[in-house]
């Protein structure tokens, strides 16, 4: 025990200083380049005005928001993968995702409120819609999978099944909309951090305070359940109980992203497989370093994506999927 906590205390530092230099290059990097001294300098008051406005409104907000984003999907994604045994769960390929989106693009549609210029009162609501769409998906998912119990590869092509049927729905309901609220949606879809105003971080960051830790708090649950629901019930745990309980924090968590970051797939479900390489399959290393990695992921893929066809932006949610598709598919051959 005491070899594992070294290496995650040693693992846990190294992404921490990977988390850091990346938030460094974001703030230089952009279509007003601004070197890493004129970046201290702006830090410590001395910078020109468009340098403050640059950093402290545009890109520090959008930093923020990349970590949280990117810690809730991960963490998201690693209870999925532990509650339901599959290697292959995953927000967006069980349809949560798409489920969210779909109650995000309801409210933007029938509220006639483009997702450039959303008022106070839609700050707080997209959320709570999210939530309630990846809420309804997951429940119309485990209703449809559950014959007996839950199968892993039910619950996995049930929710193929059912992310199909949304993404045909969003389609439909983007054909509504104005020919500017339709290009938004549709690059907000793709995974684009559009929420990068302080106003949604303030909005998003007391939820992810609560539930993350909270998700962490839950470890010795999951690691427990893991042994089996035999096991589980013979020590004082009630499995099922558990099992939904948790799934509605990993919807929880999933639902949250899809407001502010947009349909991002696969984050979910490459964090928490390179955690386990680095780290192992205990849920008290594996939570929190898979947090800091799925972090660290979205925050590059969003730097990236920004600066590589400079002034012209591609979604984060792109530069991931790119980057994960090669590996699921292995994973899919594999299983």
């Amino acid at each position: 025990m005491n070899s594992i906590s070294r290496k995650f205390k040693w693992t846990m530092l190294g992404l921490l200083v990977f988390l850091f230099s990346a938030c460094l290059v974001s703030l230089n990097l952009g279509v007003v380049t601004i070197s890493p001294n004129e970046v201290f300098y702006t830090i410590m008051g001395h910078g020109t005005e468009q340098q403050q406005l640059i950093l402290f409104e545009i890109r520090l907000p959008a930093i923020v928001l990349a970590i949280l984003v990117g810690a809730g999907m991960a963490v998201s994604g690693t209870i999925l993968q532990s509650v339901t045994r599959n290697e292959l769960a995953d927000p967006g390929i069980l349809g949560i995702n798409a489920g969210a989106g779909l109650a995000v693009v309801i409210y933007i549609s029938f509220f006639k409120t483009a997702t450039g210029s959303l008022g106070t009162l839609s700050t707080f609501a997209l959320p709570l819609f999210s939530f309630l769409g990846a809420l309804l998906t997951a429940g119309l998912i485990m209703i449809l999978a559950w014959k007996r119990g839950f199968h892993s590869i039910r619950l996995i092509l049930v929710g193929i099944g059912i992310n199909a049927g949304l993404s045909a729905m969003l389609i439909a309901l983007q054909l509504r909309m104005t020919p500017h609220d339709f290009m938004q949606a549709m690059v907000w879809l793709s995974g684009d951090l559009w929420a990068t105003q302080w106003k949604f971080v303030w909005a998003l960051l007391p939820w992810f305070l609560i539930l993350v830790p909270y998700s962490l708090y839950k470890a010795h649950t999951l690691n427990i359940l893991n042994l089996g629901s035999s096991v589980a019930t013979g020590l004082g745990i009630r499995a099922d109980r558990e099992r939904l309980f948790l799934l509605v924090l990993a919807v929880c968590l999933a639902g949250l992203g899809v407001a502010a970051g947009g349909g991002i797939a696969f984050l979910g479900l490459i964090a928490p497989h390179i955690s386990r390489r680095l780290i192992g399959p205990n849920h008290y290393f594996l939570l929190p370093i898979a947090a800091i990695l799925g972090s660290i992921i979205l925050l590059v893929a969003d730097t990236i994506g920004t600066n590589i066809l400079s002034p012209t932006e591609i979604p984060a949610g792109l530069v991931v999927s790119i980057v994960s598709v090669p590996y699921f598919v292995y994973l899919l051959m594999k299983k």
